[in-house]
Formats: C-alpha cells, sequence, structure tokens
C-alpha cells in the first residue's frame, strides 16, 4: 500500500494518541485501585492496554477502502487506542459500562453490543467508544478509544480465536469455524452457569446474614 503521509508525520499524528492512552490507563487503573482500597464492588480482573501499530491503521483503512491519510485515521478509526478490561460476570460487563458513563473526565460516544447479538462467528463482547479530552501545551484534542469489556470465558475464546485466523492469514478450514461457534456457545454457557452459582452463593450469605448476624 502506498503510504501517503510521510513516517514523520504519522509519528506526530500518533503522539496524542499515545499521551491519551497514558491517561485512560492511569484512569481505569484508579478505578480498579480506588475499589480494592475503599472494598467498593470491583468488577475488574485484567486490564490490558495497546496502541494500533501503524501497519495495523493502514490495513484497516484499506479495509474500509478508504485512502491511508492521517486525516481519514482521525475522522474513521475509533479503535486506534485500544483498552480491553476482563470481568469475571457477564453482569459485571454492564456495571462497568455504567461506571464509565458517570465518569466527568471523559465521554460514552456509543456502544457496539455484541453479547446481546453476537457476530456471526460468536464473538460477544461489548465496545464502548469513548472520547477522551486531552489537554495540550497549545490546545485541547479530543482523542477516541475503545473499551472492550469481556467475561474471562469470553476473552479466552476471542484471544484463541485470533491466534488461529493469524496462523491461516484468515483463511482457516471450514471444520474449525465450526468448532469455533461450538466453543462460543460453550463458552455462553459458562457464562450464564456461573452467574446462576453467583446469585446462589449472594442467596445463601443474604440467609446467613439475616439468621445468624444481630440486625
Amino acid at each position: 500500500m502506498k503510504i501517503i503521509n510521510t513516517e514523520n508525520e504519522w509519528n506526530s499524528f500518533l503522539l496524542p494518541y499515545t499521551f491519551a492512552m497514558a491517561e485512560l490507563k492511569t484512569k481505569i487503573s484508579i478505578m480498579n485501585q480506588e475499589a480494592n482500597l475503599l472494598k467498593y464492588y470491583n468488577p475488574i480482573e485484567h486490564i490490558n492496554i495497546r496502541l494500533k501499530e501503524l501497519e495495523s491503521i493502514l490495513n484497516k483503512l484499506e479495509r474500509k477502502n478508504l485512502e491511508p491519510t492521517l486525516e481519514n485515521a482521525e475522522k474513521y478509526l475509533h479503535d486506534i487506542i485500544g483498552i480491553r478490561i476482563t470481568c469475571c460476570f457477564e453482569e459485571d460487563i454492564y456495571y462497568m459500562a455504567n461506571l464509565l458513563k458517570k465518569r466527568a473526565d471523559l465521554k460514552v460516544v456509543e456502544l457496539k453490543d455484541y453479547i446481546k447479538n453476537p457476530k456471526p462467528n460468536g464473538y460477544k463482547s461489548l465496545h464502548v467508544i469513548v472520547k477522551i479530552p486531552l489537554v495540550l501545551s497549545t490546545r485541547q484534542k479530543d482523542i477516541f478509544a475503545e473499551i472492550q469489556l469481556r467475561t474471562l470465558a469470553m476473552d479466552f475464546w476471542a484471544s484463541l480465536e485470533h491466534k488461529l485466523y493469524y496462523k491461516h492469514e484468515g483463511n482457516i478450514p471450514d471444520y474449525l469455524k465450526h468448532d469455533l461457534y461450538e466453543a462460543a456457545q460453550a463458552a455462553a454457557t459458562l457464562d450464564k452457569r456461573m452467574n446462576i452459582i453467583r446469585k446462589e452463593i449472594n442467596n445463601i450469605q443474604d440467609g446467613y446474614e439475616q439468621i445468624f448476624l444481630p440486625s
């Protein structure tokens, strides 16, 4: 693919994204630590964050039939910054999304719910597109980022699917596609079962407190 802008121009373009990524990582880390230290309910199990490499940016623009320009990358790609938060339970995902909506230092602009509406291959996740107001020395710039919220089961499946597609360069055999879909259904069943167990444990704990703890 022909690169229209120079490498230096791309590096300058990505610099604010690097800063915004650091800010977003700090925000999520503070949420995590605050919940742990103050004994609040904390849905976060793991946090991973990455900045798209230039090659990935250009490839995605090509898949969208867009010229590989800085302007198109800024306007059409909202996942140059990507953060993945894994939770134990499906309900935790929506709890976490609500926490993000309440924050004053970022704005949720879009939700893509692939949990209620999974992709045809079985992929499940909640994608939250946020806008981060980044204050630079001479200006303020809004930077988009994509936060993917998954359960541990969803994340395990997605990681396996990505590795298989990468190994086979996107052309995996039909039988593997079928097996992956079946594995996605098994992961979904596991999430549902674990949520049932969670509720049963909570009910037992509530009953214990009512019977044995003083009012």
